[in-house]
């Protein structure tokens, strides 16, 4: 029975413009076996060919078959909540060529939806026409809730700052789509034609690799590399199966054997690997 992985990429797999130490090799481990793998992004600007040219800048070679974005979810379920709709949105580049791939026609009046995504260029005036079509009936939709990493210099207020001010103006809570909803961590799942028990989801940060890996039943494991620290985890009354420092540290072999023989094999070792129980 094949079993796979959820990897998400920005803090896994790189950081920033920089790869992760032996992320290339785990990937390269993964084609060799035919093990099947997915790169799962809440980032709704990019399309999957942008993706796989940013990894092959970095020394991975993948198709854009082994892409699932926010946006591709978000087209997904718009096309099947409402075939052949409508939208206005609030986003860019892989947002806009989702919902065209899926049926959807983007208009700037009665629209179906009001559909929020990443984006550097919103004005205010956009953000005040989204208000007045929602208070009209459109239904407010966002590709991910994903928070600004509140640094000075980023250019990006983050989607869930864009969507809390839209959602105060008009009363409306957003139905977010990504990570960790289960709508994008069941349909990657099922792109990927694996069973709940065989799947996988490797995520450097808890509030979303691991906790939607967790609400589907996924096996998860979080990565040091990224946002979530192992001090972190006294705030969460959940765990991921297994903590590394970074992918390079995983042991396949005893990971795919299964959780019990995983454990075994673990137990007494002195590893780099930590088990959560």
């Amino acid at each position: 029975m094949n079993k796979g992985f959820l990897i998400d990429m920005d803090g896994v797999i790189y950081g920033g413009n920089h790869l992760i130490s032996g992320a290339d090799k785990f990937i390269s481990a993964l084609q060799k076996r035919n093990i099947p793998f997915l790169f799962l992004t809440n980032n709704s600007q990019r399309t999957p060919r942008d993706v796989v040219i940013k990894l092959s800048g970095l020394g991975i070679e993948v198709e854009e078959d082994n892409v699932f974005t926010s946006a591709i979810a978000t087209g997904w379920f718009l096309a099947r909540l409402k075939p052949e709709g409508t939208a206005y949105v609030l986003g860019e580049g892989g947002l806009i060529n989702s919902l065209h791939e899926h049926g959807y026609a983007l208009v700037t009046q009665n629209p179906d939806f009001v559909v929020v995504g990443e984006g550097r260029n919103f004005t205010l005036e956009m953000v005040n026409h989204a208000v007045d079509m929602i208070l009209d009936g459109a239904k407010l939709i966002a590709t991910n809730l994903d928070p600004s990493p509140k640094t000075k210099g980023w250019t990006n207020l983050g989607i869930k700052s864009v969507v809390a001010m839209i959602e105060e103006a008009t009363g409306v809570k957003a139905f977010s789509v990504g990570k960790p909803s289960p709508v994008m961590m069941r349909v990657a799942r099922k792109k990927l034609g694996l069973e709940t028990v065989n799947t996988t989801i490797i995520g450097d940060t808890m509030d979303t690799d691991i906790l939607g890996g967790i609400q589907m039943g996924y096996r998860t494991i979080l990565t040091l590399s990224g946002v979530s620290k192992r001090s972190d985890l006294k705030s969460y009354a959940f765990a991921p199966d297994l903590i590394v420092n970074t992918v390079d540290e995983l042991d396949l072999d005893e990971w795919l054997e299964g959780p019990s023989s995983f454990l075994q094999e673990q137990a007494g070792r002195n590893s780099k690997l930590v088990v959560q129980n």
